[in-house]
């Protein structure tokens, strides 16, 4: 699985709940903190899911 593909996966996932956050009439602030925060933890699972394994030599 590529970085790319799991970073566009999981920048989808933000809008669509950035999209619900706003339908629901969440203030912008609290909507700007969770989006920040679901930045962080896709990036962490991302690295995390594509990082390939070290060779023991």
């Amino acid at each position: 699985m590529s970085f790319g593909i799991y970073a566009a996966g999981f920048a989808i996932l933000i809008g669509g709940l950035v999209y619900a956050a706003y339908l629901v009439h969440l203030p912008a602030h609290w909507i700007i903190v969770g989006t920040v925060i679901l930045v962080g933890v896709g990036m962490l699972s991302a690295v995390k899911a594509t990082r390939q394994k070290d060779s023991a030599s």
